[in-house]
């Protein structure tokens, strides 16, 4: 059997991806697999450091400004999709794969619409609550539509192609206790750990916030920390805490890193996370049960982060923070409270268990093998 996953432009479209494709090489090691991604974007990394091939084609996203300078790049973007789907088309014929599976990013249009044409199979998988763009415009083209929430149903003509499976995470998430990680990352067994992640290509704000986080933080350092800052974000955090003379965090307890690679150990240790609520990290704190402070990005289509934050908010996993309304001494301050009260940490985590779908790789593997035909 062969299955082509297409996927990518952020770690949140990349992971669901890469989870289900491990799952199907557990099931059949014989299983052939190739990734297809948008040249020069995070999955040409990612994917391969997983053990998976993968081939490019040429495609930008859609701008949505109604300046000249976007509409200059939505005729690019034409031109690239008409171009990018010819791409697609001899790669599936080269691969001649059994199903074709898309997880979300603007690489997923082109591909889908190009095995869809070939009569081959197509998933497509939403984790958001709110769907995106390419997954509306591809809903008429995919056999089966995988959404994450109950909640998206709703936003699809063709329901009874609808199928709520969850987000899938990677094998690694459910294969590691808290104990073990701490271990594995030398940390202090009495000292709490606080994560931050704000997306996989970091965000500026957040990570400027965080400077003043750090420094506030190293006055009383009574928990640690592992901060992401992102590709496009770490130089500029870096310089930035020169800038304020805080000099070796990580001696201190305040590790600051460009990507957090291991992030299924860093994350089973951590007491507590504070990041962004997009579907994909969302997934992976519900099959952990990490209690967490998330603050929405303000910058994405539909709002679609806040509506995934209120549904764990509503469940008690989770307190919601407004970016526009954020600062360091806020935030610091709820990181303080929460920490300072283990009994609440404890229901949130439990919380936070009840929305993990345990299952939703296998579910998902399901369907394509069905698909399939086998």
């Amino acid at each position: 059997m062969k299955f082509l996953f297409t996927c990518g432009g952020t770690a949140g479209h990349i992971n669901p991806a890469l989870g289900v494709a491990q799952y199907l090489k557990e099931l059949m090691p014989y299983c052939e697999i190739l990734f297809v991604g948008a040249e020069g974007q995070m999955e040409t990394e990612l994917v391969p450091r997983e053990g998976f091939d993968i081939k490019t084609v040429n495609i930008t996203n859609i701008s949505r400004s109604l300046s000249i300078e976007g509409l200059k790049h939505n005729l690019k973007t034409v031109k690239n999709v008409i171009a990018s789907t010819s791409e697609a088309k001899a790669i599936i014929k080269e691969f001649m794969p059994d199903v074709v599976i898309g997880t979300g990013g603007y690489v997923c249009y082109p591909v889908l619409r190009a095995a869809h044409a070939m009569k081959i199979p197509t998933v497509v998988h939403e984790s958001n609550a709110l769907p995106g763009l390419t997954t509306k415009m591809l809903s008429g083209s995919a056999d089966k539509i995988l959404v994450g929430f109950e909640e998206s149903r709703q936003y699809y003509k063709n329901k009874q192609k609808v199928i709520v499976t969850g987000t899938p995470v990677r094998g690694d998430f459910r294969n590691i206790d808290k104990k073990t990680a701490r271990e594995k990352l030398g940390l202090d067994p009495d000292r709490p750990l606080v994560v931050s992640v704000w997306g996989s290509l970091g965000a500026s704000f957040m990570n400027k916030l965080m400077v003043s986080f750090i420094e506030k933080a190293l006055g009383k350092p009574f928990f640690a920390l592992i901060h992401s800052a992102g590709k496009c974000g770490y130089k500029a955090m870096l310089l930035e805490m020169e800038k304020e003379n805080i000099k070796d965090p990580k001696a201190r307890g305040m590790d600051v890193r460009e990507y957090i690679y291991d992030m299924p150990v860093v994350m089973a240790a951590a007491d507590l996370v504070i990041c962004r609520s997009g579907a994909s990290t969302l997934s992976e704190l519900a099959v952990l049960g990490r209690p967490a402070i998330l603050v929405p990005s303000p910058n994405v289509t539909g709002d679609h982060q806040d509506k995934n934050a209120r549904v764990l908010e509503k469940a008690g996993a989770a307190v919601v923070l407004n970016e526009t309304e954020l600062s360091a001494d806020k935030l610091l301050g709820s990181v303080s409270l929460l920490l300072s009260r283990p009994a609440t940490l404890e229901a949130m985590s439990e919380q936070m268990k009840k929305l993990g779908v345990e299952d939703s790789t296998e579910k998902i593997a399901n369907i394509i093998l069905d698909l399939a035909g086998v």
